[in-house]
């Protein structure tokens, strides 16, 4: 069995990117073929020339909220960050706050001037607390695109100029408190031209949560606690699957968040079919595919439950060479970092 300290590899903190590549298709992308292990160092407008008419590449369509936000409490005028991570219910969120000790139950806090107010109800697992929102308006979304920030990972330590870079161009439904980053090298021009030469776009939704940075802090892999993240797979998109399936195509998912929907879906009935749900699938080493063929994905923490995934579909010792050649090339790593094809 593998052991949390297995999926250790070393990297040099100059290539943790800091700043997203332009254009967007011009990351890196190093290429990894399954069968024989051969690696290949190409750019990530070359993906056309991987892919064949009947394929289908599986994109998440979910937008990332500006969900970080600073505020003031209401008696003391202390400082506070809210991390909102979860929509309970319409206006009640689980959300990440700093300095904890200062959101008490019954505590309250303003943002942006009091266009925004938020009262904690009560503390949850992990030192969370579920908090009531107060607004005018029918929609808290409004609002936080107005005064919330991106919720950049911890990494990143630079500010982002133009918060539409950590969103990938295709999305759509708010939910997501981290950007689902593979699909961040994309552009609507590349897509196009996929489109062009007969590959299929299908869209899956799956809300990131911030337990997607969760370190992996048990050596024994088996008793990690995943967190869960809530996906919707339409109608359309798994039978345009099936139909690829049939005709002895290949689906491809962009990203770990499309492939953990896929496989969620393909566990829980035996076929891809619609269904609308939440996961906590972890899958690691010795798991079986029941759907993936290829996997676009970007270069991983080291001991993540995210290289413990790409690990399973490339191979273990494979997916270790591969960051070592990524490492001594020089390749960027990360959510702003280059690319990894696996087939």
């Amino acid at each position: 069995m593998f052991k949390t300290s297995d999926f250790y590899f070393d990297l040099p903190q100059e290539q943790i990117a800091q700043t997203p590549v332009e254009p967007r298709d011009h990351s890196r992308m190093l290429v990894l073929h399954r069968q024989n292990g051969l690696l290949e160092h190409r750019h990530f407008y070359d993906l056309p020339q991987y892919l064949e008419a009947g394929d289908t590449l599986v994109i998440n369509t979910s937008r990332v909220i500006p969900a970080r936000l600073y505020g003031n409490k209401e008696d003391t005028g202390g400082r506070m960050q809210f991390l909102l991570l979860t929509q309970r219910e319409k206006d009640i969120w689980e959300v990440m706050v700093k300095p904890g000790k200062k959101a008490k139950e019954g505590s309250r806090f303003v943002f942006g001037d009091g266009i925004l107010r938020a009262e904690v109800l009560t503390t949850v697992e992990g030192g969370n607390r579920l908090v009531r929102m107060e607004y005018q308006g029918d929609s808290i979304y409004p609002i936080l695109e107005k005064i919330g920030n991106m919720p950049l990972p911890p990494y990143i330590t630079q500010e982002l100029k133009d918060n539409e870079r950590y969103q990938t161009v295709y999305s759509q439904q708010l939910g997501s408190a981290a950007a689902p980053t593979a699909g961040l090298h994309f552009t609507d021009q590349l897509l196009d031209q996929l489109r062009s030469q007969g590959v299929n776009i299908a869209e899956v939704v799956l809300h990131v949560g911030l337990g997607t940075f969760r370190p992996v802090k048990e050596e024994d892999i088996t008793q990690h606690h995943m967190h869960s993240e809530h996906y919707h797979l339409p109608r359309e998109t798994a039978e345009l699957i099936n139909t690829t399936k049939q005709n002895g195509h290949r689906v491809i998912a962009v990203g770990t968040t499309s492939c953990r929907t896929l496989e969620s879906v393909g566990t829980k009935y035996g076929k891809v079919q619609e269904d609308d749900d939440d996961t906590s699938i972890f899958i690691y080493p010795g798991y079986s595919f029941k759907v993936l063929d290829g996997l676009v994905t970007n270069f991983h923490l080291p001991e993540s439950t995210l290289i413990m995934l790409v690990s399973a579909f490339a191979g273990y010792e494979q997916t270790m060479r591969a960051y070592q050649v990524a490492v001594r090339e020089h390749y960027r790593f990360f959510s702003f970092g280059d690319a990894m094809l696996i087939l």
